[in-house]
């Protein structure tokens, strides 16, 4: 009993002490190039962009960890230990995000772990909404078979029924391509099974090796801040890749912690993306950042991407 309790203390030190690192570096600055600018309408901002200057490779994607997971489980009971987003798939679009990722189960519902949330349907009828309300938005959907699940039966015909025209034929081209090239095409759609075969070239949707990342499973803020800046420092620059790669502004609860309720453990690192860019520059990788995703994700999230895009598309960074 009394080295569980010393072990907890040793961690919650450990917590606090790499919280005050990434504060302390918070004094270096948080300014690179674009972080001040702020988009009129968040819904719009690939528009706002122009669609005919903005190449797919410049684009830096405000992504969501766990996207639907704003109703997952029973509400105050367990739903604080999975959910990592607390709007709905339509409203975290029009807020800006442009890469949802989303985990199911057998029977084609949404789920984290063991916890289940609603069916697949409402994503799409999610996603179908905002993409009649907008024109010029491109969003990449990563569909992943949850870890310890089987395959939803004939998902990939589901997917291209369901999105249909909307979907963008996997090709390394579109990675040159503007956003004006690439329309009426919306949905670069990433179907991850785990045994199924994997999406060929020239099909609707994508292989698995498209979006990649390097994921840690830790509650230290720090820590994970700096796997992720040494994993994207051994990326290729963006000019020069053909797949999607992401970094999770996240961290998330582990079993030999008391504290298991995602909130308040991802709050260590959420305050922190603009500084994750910042550094980027300062060590020489921002020609890397391409996806950056969060839990909650909010306003100052997407700005912080859209403004590293503009700069970007404007030839500053």
């Amino acid at each position: 009993m009394g080295s569980e309790v010393s072990k907890q203390v040793e961690r919650r030190k450990a917590i606090h002490t790499e919280g005050k690192t990434l504060s302390d570096l918070r004094n270096s600055g948080e300014d690179y190039p674009g972080s001040d600018y702020h988009p009129s309408d968040r819904k719009k901002w690939m528009s706002e962009l122009n669609p005919e200057k903005v190449v797919i490779k410049q684009i830096v994607w405000p992504g969501t960890h766990d996207s639907a997971t704003n109703k997952i489980g029973i509400p105050c009971i367990t739903r604080p230990f999975a959910q990592c987003q607390s709007l709905s798939i339509y409203q975290q679009l029009v807020l800006g995000t442009r890469v949802i990722d989303i985990r199911v189960q057998e029977d084609r519902k949404v789920c984290h772990g063991v916890l289940v949330t609603y069916s697949i349907d409402v994503v799409i009828k999610d996603l179908k909404k905002f993409l009649s309300e907008t024109q010029s938005e491109i969003i990449i959907l990563e569909v992943r078979t949850e870890f310890g699940h089987e395959d939803p039966q004939e998902f990939d015909k589901y997917l291209e029924e369901q999105l249909g025209d909307y979907l963008v034929p996997q090709d390394d081209k579109v990675f040159e391509k503007t956003i004006a090239e690439v329309l009426p095409k919306r949905v670069i759609c990433v179907w991850k099974p785990r045994k199924s075969p994997q999406p060929k070239a020239g099909s609707p949707l994508w292989s698995a090796g498209y979006l990649r990342d390097n994921w840690i499973n830790t509650d230290l803020p720090s820590t994970k801040f700096e796997s992720n800046m040494k994993h994207l420092s051994e990326q290729q620059p963006v000019t020069s890749r053909k797949y999607f790669y992401r970094v999770e502004n996240t961290v998330t609860p582990v079993a030999d912690n008391p504290v298991l309720c995602v909130k308040p453990v991802t709050e260590r690192i959420h305050g922190f993306a603009r500084l994750f860019i910042s550094q980027c520059f300062s060590k020489g990788y921002a020609d890397r950042l391409q996806i950056f995703s969060t839990d909650f994700i909010d306003q100052d999230f997407v700005d912080a991407c859209v403004g590293l895009t503009r700069a970007r598309v404007e030839g500053r960074a």
